[in-house]
């Protein structure tokens, strides 16, 4: 059988919570406004799959450009390339800077 090729093949591990992790998110996670500016984590919901980015952005640090809708454009750097993605806060935390 042919290794299937859809937008989450090859996540059973990366895109699975733990057991004291499932359920509903939490409402604050919804409702924190990102500033143009921020540096955020990119951090995959399972639970949600609606503005899901990409597998290969999750764990990535990324730059807030804009706020489009309920969603951010968020600029991450992907190897010599620096893209641009369009994600919803649910899959989003603030960066905390080791400092």
């Amino acid at each position: 059988m042919k290794k299937s090729k859809g937008y989450r093949a090859g996540t059973r591990r990366l895109l699975r919570k733990k057991p004291r992790e499932r359920g509903k998110i939490r409402i604050s996670k919804l409702l924190y406004e990102y500033q143009p500016g921020n540096r955020i984590v990119i951090k995959i919901d399972p639970s949600v799959q609606k503005g899901m980015p990409h597998r290969r952005y999750h764990g990535k640090i990324g730059t807030v450009i804009d706020k489009r809708g309920r969603s951010y454009v968020v600029s991450v750097p992907q190897g010599d390339a620096v893209k641009e993605i369009i994600v919803r806060p649910e899959h989003l935390e603030p960066y905390k800077d080791a400092q």
